[in-house]
């Protein structure tokens, strides 16, 4: 525990001054849709999590869901599928649960500090996909052991995903591709899915899968630069 504390994966926590409803929504749905992390070595009861029943179709992570206009999406697309999405940053869990409030959706669970802490707590094989997109690129060299895609937290993964599921990483920093793509690609329980170049240099409407939306903060395209997106397959 202490050695994930001691290497903050994430930045900031809180932005400018949340509004009144944004307040209400933290105070008032937040604690129903909160993952309660238990003491080691219990695991997290993912049936009791959803309901007192395992989503028919599985559970799916994403790290660093940002504003939540990701997770709602792919919620609301896929009903049967249970979505744990891990923010630290308060204000993009606020925007989250209105955009929970606005699309109905009941299968999103939502916890707001170090995915790490809810990633050991999960039981092994017990996710069907997962998602790193637009991670903190943590461009400076004595900070890359910040970033959330290297080798122990692949391990990690490795061990919570059921063979054949799937993993989506996404990145706009030209710095992190590089290191994005050694990482993933040298570990031995990943398989990369590209065929040819296009499939990650490029995601034309016509050929990125029908459940991968864009993001508002994929339309920014921050600095400038385009985002690559990678798939895997856990073997």
């Amino acid at each position: 525990m202490s050695d994930v504390r001691e290497r903050t994966l994430y930045g900031r926590r809180r932005g400018k001054k949340l509004r009144d409803g944004q307040q209400s929504l933290l105070a008032t749905l937040l604690p129903r849709l909160t993952v309660v992390v238990p003491p080691e070595p219990e695991k997290i009861d993912l049936p009791g999590l959803f309901g007192g029943a395992l989503p028919a179709d599985g559970v799916w992570l994403e790290v660093g869901f940002g504003a939540g206009e990701h997770l709602v999406w792919q919620a609301k697309e896929h009903p049967k599928v249970g979505l744990i999405g891990c923010e630290p940053y308060i204000n993009g869990v606020a925007k989250c649960l209105a955009h929970v409030v606005r699309e109905g959706v009941e299968n999103v669970r939502l916890f707001t500090d170090d995915a790490m802490l809810v990633m050991k707590a999960l039981p092994d094989a017990s996710l069907s996909r997962a998602f790193v997109l637009f991670p903190d690129p943590w461009p400076k060299t004595r900070h890359h052991k910040r970033r959330f895609v290297q080798r122990a937290n692949l391990d990690v993964l490795a061990r919570l995903m059921i063979p054949g599921a799937e993993l989506r990483l996404a990145t706009d920093d030209p710095s992190y591709l590089p290191w994005m793509v050694e990482q993933a690609c040298t570990h031995p329980a990943f398989e990369w899915l590209a065929e040819r170049p296009a499939d990650w240099r490029f995601r034309p409407a016509d050929s990125r899968p029908a459940d991968w939306p864009s993001t508002r903060y994929e339309q920014k395209m921050l600095a400038g630069h385009k985002p690559v997106f990678l798939r895997f397959r856990r073997r």
